[in-house]
C-alpha cells in the first residue's frame, strides 16, 4: 500500500517540477541567459521530525535566485536545495519559488515561499513528500566586490507517515551576486 502513495507523490513532485522548469525558460530575457541574481552557499542546521522524534540535523544548504524584471528587482524566482545529516539518518529536499527582498543600503531583507520536495529514507523504505517552505533572512553586503553573507530561518512543513511534519531550519553563508 505505501508503494501506491509514492506513486501519486512523484506524480505530484514531476507536475510541480515542470512547472516550474516552464516558468523559468518562459521568462522574457534580454541579451544574457541570466539578466541578474545570486548564488549562495552554506552551512545549516535543523530540527527535523524523524518518523515520531524531534532530531537535531546539520548539514548544507544552497539556493540560485535569479531576477528576471529589471523594472521589479525586488521579486526573485529561486531553486533551493539542502542536505542535513545524523548518523545513520540522511534528508534532501529541493524547492522553488518567488522570493521578495528590499535594499537598505549595504542590507537587504527578504521573505520567501517555496514548494517541492523532501526526501527522506525510513527503515530501508525512501519517502518523498511534498514541501511547502516559509522563510525570510537578510544580505549585508561585504567589501569585496559581488559578495554577500546571509543569515536565514525557515519553517518547512511536510505530512508522510499519516502525520504532520513540521521542521525548522536556519542557515549562514556566503552570496556571490551576479
Amino acid at each position: 500500500m505505501p508503494e501506491e502513495g509514492n506513486k501519486f507523490v512523484s506524480k505530484i513532485a514531476a507536475v510541480v517540477l515542470a512547472s516550474v522548469c516552464l516558468m523559468l525558460c518562459s521568462v522574457p530575457m534580454s541579451a544574457q541567459l541570466i539578466p541578474h541574481g545570486n548564488a549562495y552557499v552554506g552551512a545549516s542546521y535543523s530540527s527535523s521530525v524523524y518518523v515520531v522524534t524531534r532530531e537535531s540535523f546539520r548539514g548544507w544548504n544552497a539556493s540560485l535566485e535569479f531576477i528576471p524584471f529589471s523594472r521589479y528587482s525586488f521579486v526573485g524566482l529561486v531553486v533551493d536545495g539542502s542536505g542535513y545529516y545524523r548518523p545513520g539518518i540522511s534528508e534532501y529536499s529541493i524547492l522553488a519559488g518567488p522570493r521578495l527582498a528590499a535594499h537598505f543600503g549595504k542590507l537587504r531583507p527578504f521573505v520567501q515561499g517555496f514548494a517541492g520536495i523532501k526526501r527522506v529514507p525510513v527503515n530501508g523504505i525512501t519517502y518523498q513528500p511534498v514541501a511547502t517552505d516559509l522563510g525570510g533572512g537578510f544580505d549585508y553586503k561585504l567589501p569585496f566586490r559581488n559578495f554577500s553573507w546571509r543569515v536565514q530561518a525557515d519553517y518547512m512543513h511536510t505530512r508522510y507517515l499519516g502525520a504532520n511534519q513540521n521542521d525548522v531550519r536556519g542557515s549562514t553563508g556566503i552570496v556571490w551576486r551576479f
